[in-house]
């Protein structure tokens, strides 16, 4: 009988190696753009439910608290805000392009409410 051998080759540890470096690369450039989107989720949803009353205290607002936890991505004027019923419902949509490497980058869109339903395309 013959022992035959188990394992991984050098070859196949090389190229496992890659592929995880790859993916973990791009998981550490994409997961802070997705920690910005659920802050901004947090911020809406903490200030539709905050009572402001007029479209300028809703984004003076957003804007004050984009400040602190600095998410640059959306500004207060780049809110949509409506009142649905006794609801104030404040919808946000926005575009990032990540840079991978070389000419290599990812563009993720962007889109929530305080009501938590995505708004459909206009």
């Amino acid at each position: 009988m013959r022992n035959q051998q188990k394992g991984l080759s050098l070859l196949g540890l090389i190229l496992i190696s890659v592929v995880l470096i790859a993916v973990a690369v791009v998981g550490m450039k994409v997961v802070p753009s997705v920690i910005e989107y659920y802050t901004i989720i947090k911020h809406v949803k903490s200030i539709a439910g905050s009572g402001a009353a007029t479209v300028a205290e809703v984004r003076v607002a957003y804007d004050r608290q984009a400040s602190v936890d600095e998410t640059p991505s959306i500004a207060g004027a780049d809110l949509d805000i409506t009142k649905e019923g006794n609801q104030l419902v404040i919808f946000f949509e926005y575009a990032k392009k990540i840079h991978i490497m070389g000419n290599v980058s990812i563009c993720i869109d962007y889109a929530g409410s305080s009501s938590g339903s995505k708004r459909a395309a206009d």
